[in-house]
C-alpha cells in the first residue's frame, strides 16, 4: 500500500495569519499530487493542526504567540482548493502526530505499507516532524517528501529541513511528478 500524507494544508498556513507566498504557490502542485494518488486508488490522509481557544496559554502559544488553526475557525479548515472527500483527516494538537503513526500501523496490518510520501506545510516544522516519526516507526519503509509540494516558514528553513530529512534517509523528491534528487 502506498500512502500520501497531506500535512496541514490549512487556510491559516496558506494565506491566513501564518501564510506565505511560497505556501500559496504549492497549492496547485499538492492538488495535482492528491489527484494522481486517487487516480491510482492509493490512500490519501490529511493532517490538520488543531488548537483550542487556550492556544496562547500553551507552550507553543507562548513561543509562537499568533493564534492559528483554532478548531472550527476558517483558518483551521483545509483549503477548499483541495478535495478531502474519501480521505481521512487526523487532527493533531502539536507538530508530529502519534495518531497518524497509529493509523499507519493499522493500515500496515491490513495491507503492508510499501511507501509513505509527505507533502504540505510547513516543511521545517510539521512536515519534518511527521516524516521523522514515520521513518523512526518504519525504518525499512520508503519515506519520501516532495520538495515542490512543501513550503517552509522561510525558504532557507525549508531547504535546511529538506537537508536534515535527507540525512535521515528520507528520500527528497524534486518535482511534483516525483523525480528523485539522485
Amino acid at each position: 500500500m502506498k500512502v500520501l500524507i497531506v500535512v496541514d494544508m490549512q487556510n491559516d498556513f496558506i494565506d491566513g495569519v501564518l501564510g506565505t507566498r511560497e505556501a500559496v504557490a504549492i497549492v496547485p502542485h499538492v492538488k495535482e499530487k492528491i489527484e494522481a494518488y486517487r487516480a491510482e486508488k492509493k490512500t490519501v490522509i490529511f493532517t490538520r493542526d488543531t488548537h483550542g481557544e487556550d492556544y496562547l496559554l500553551t507552550q507553543e502559544g507562548r513561543k509562537l504567540p499568533v493564534e492559528h488553526c483554532i478548531r472550527g475557525s476558517h483558518g483551521w479548515k483545509i483549503s477548499s482548493k483541495l478535495d478531502t472527500a474519501d480521505s481521512e483527516i487526523i487532527d493533531k494538537p502539536t507538530f508530529g502526530s502519534y495518531d497518524l503513526i497509529e493509523r499507519l500501523e493499522e493500515l500496515d496490518q491490513e495491507d503492508a505499507l510499501e511507501s509513505v510520501e509527505l507533502v504540505g506545510l510547513c516543511t521545517d516544522i510539521c512536515v519534518i516532524s511527521n516524516a521523522m516519526l514515520v521513518k523512526n516507526r518504519f525504518p525499512e519503509l520508503q519515506v519520501m517528501v516532495d520538495a515542490e509540494c512543501c513550503a517552509g516558514v522561510m525558504p532557507e528553513t525549508h531547504t535546511t529541513a529538506l537537508k536534515a530529512m535527507d540525512l535521515c534517509q528520507i528520500e527528497i523528491l524534486h518535482g511534483h511528478a516525483g523525480e528523485s534528487e539522485e
